[in-house]
């Protein structure tokens, strides 16, 4: 897989580095940056790693003559210490910290959430009023809830214009009418969902079946989730989001921070035993890549991605994850009983979370398959249609703010992808641009054929895809079912997606937070069974 420049300075953190912001039109913004905390005056792993709460259902609710469990989520402000040293941050979350409660439900027995906007009503983040959903008369603060990878009727998924202002909530229904694995829910307000996300507005669902419990994965203590997300904190402890040199137009293109948080705490550490555990990671970040290895060059096992487990266990030395994807992950902690281990991020010697082993006495009666699950592959002769869809970024008059769109066009356009349900289609993500993007589907689930280089002049001034290099296999841990993408600069990646579920309106975008918020989102809409 290659590495593009966006890769190298998103996963390259390195502790006390001033942040990689590529503000293009806006060269001087950083002149504006307040002192930021140096992550190497630090002590590190003084603080345990915390585990989010599983909610609880608040009761049971019919559903289309079903009983299901019903959860009240609210957002909230909290305050928060990141570190054991830094003053309590100010946070936006769900519950009472970011990452919020955990979901942990079964598969096909769906559940109702009430989401409550209990926020104040003022944002403390710089919010854009150039931005789409963003103009002046607009709420500042307003939230909608999306739960990621979910296959979730139209009503329900958090169409980015559906929002709720503080005093306000609205209840979703959500089937989970899908296999067992790892979702999670963020804001995504149109054009504030990078600074609701940026403040701490995320959180896991697990989704389990009776499939993935008949395999004996590690579970219950010994599964682990772990959000990972970059934050700028101020000297006082604060986060900080930068923005550009206009004060009308604060947006900036991304925005990465000089600090890994997991699960909302900076280096912490985790007392574990000499036995298998199970990481289900999330990169919770805005824009950033992660790239994650042990310390002691051990492999990690990955079993599963984005919309579940793979057809068999894959080693890798390292793993790179764009911003929304997942990775299950098995780490067998037997050899190391006595010993430290740290999970790194490139750049960062110290790691950003320390295993400490210490032996409890307890046998371990988990185990891993070596086929974990049926995976069929699909072939490009079962799709009925093949689209051509360009990942573009077009520099403006000087001053203005660079557009990012997908294939040209703005979130306002016509809708021009309105594949049928039941539909087979390969959309061809045709990449303009040098850096990679993460490129989310919303309902549907789909599986990656390959990536190739190609003729970007030719596609540019006349339209024509030709290929330059040779189709490139997506990686053994990429053959799973997928939800994001990496789309890498200079490649057209070739997706085909079977648009299962309901019928309705659904949005496609880039999961870097700031691109989807200037334009890099689009509608599609799923027409009834032709």
């Amino acid at each position: 897989m290659p590495l593009t420049r966006r890769h190298f300075l998103q996963a390259g953190l390195l502790a006390g580095a001033a942040p990689w912001v590529r503000l293009r039109a806006t060269p001087n913004a950083a002149s504006a940056v307040p002192a930021l905390i140096d992550p190497r005056t630090l002590r590190a792993f003084v603080d345990p790693l915390p585990r989010p709460l599983v909610q609880r259902p608040e009761r049971l609710v019919r559903v289309d003559g079903v009983s299901v469990p019903h959860y009240r989520i609210e957002q909230r402000q909290v305050h928060a210490k990141l570190h054991r040293d830094l003053p309590p941050a100010r946070l936006w979350v769900y519950g009472h910290g970011s990452p919020g409660p955990t979901l942990d439900v079964r598969a096909g027995q769906g559940m109702t959430v009430e989401w409550v906007n209990a926020l104040p009503s003022t944002h403390f983040l710089p919010v854009d009023h150039t931005l789409m959903g963003s103009n002046k008369g607009q709420p500042d603060v307003r939230t909608v809830t999306h739960l990621h990878g979910g296959r979730t009727p139209p009503d329900s998924d958090g169409w980015p214009t559906d929002t709720r202002v503080p005093g306000q909530s609205q209840t979703y229904r959500y089937p989970l009418d899908q296999e067992a694995t790892t979702l999670w829910y963020h804001d995504h307000a149109m054009g504030v969902a990078r600074l609701n996300h940026y403040a701490g507005m995320m959180g896991l669902c697990l989704v389990r079946d009776a499939h993935e419990d008949a395999l004996h994965l590690p579970h219950g203590e010994h599964e682990l989730p772990l959000v990972l997300c970059d934050r700028l904190i101020t000297a006082q402890g604060q986060l900080h989001y930068p923005v550009s040199d206009d004060p009308k137009s604060p947006w900036v293109p991304e925005v990465f921070g000089n600090a890994v948080l997991v699960n909302g705490a900076l280096l912490p550490y985790l007392d574990v035993e000499p036995r298998r555990y199970r990481l289900r990671v999330v990169n919770g970040a805005n824009g950033r890549f992660f790239r994650l290895r042990l310390s002691d060059g051990r492999p990690l096992i990955q079993i599963g991605s984005d919309q579940g487990l793979l057809h068999a266990p894959v080693e890798v030395d390292q793993l790179v994850l764009a911003p929304a994807e997942r990775a299950d992950l098995i780490v067998d902690f037997a050899p190391l009983a006595g010993k430290q281990v740290r999970l790194t991020n490139d750049g960062d010697a110290r790691g950003i979370l320390q295993f400490r082993v210490a032996d409890s006495g307890r046998r371990d009666d988990s185990r891993v398959p070596s086929v974990l699950r049926d995976v069929p592959r699909l072939t490009a002769t079962r799709a009925v249609r093949e689209r051509n869809l360009a990942l573009n970024e077009y520099e403006q008059p000087s001053g203005l703010p660079m557009k990012m769109l997908l294939n040209g066009k703005y979130w306002h356009d016509k809708v021009t992808e309105t594949p049928h349900l039941g539909d087979v289609e390969i959309w061809n993500l045709i990449n303009m641009t040098d850096d990679s993007h993460p490129i989310h589907l919303h309902m549907v689930r789909f599986q990656i054929l390959e990536r190739r280089r190609f003729d970007s002049f030719a596609y540019r001034s006349r339209g024509e895809l030709r290929y330059t290099g040779t189709p490139q296999a997506p990686a053994p841990n990429e053959r799973g079912w997928k939800d994001v993408a990496q789309a890498h600069g200079g490649m057209v990646t070739r997706i085909i997606v079977p648009f299962d579920g309901y019928a309705g309106r659904y949005v496609w975008h880039c999961h870097i937070l700031e691109h989807a918020a200037n334009e890099m989102m689009r509608p599609f809409e799923v027409l009834p069974k032709a």
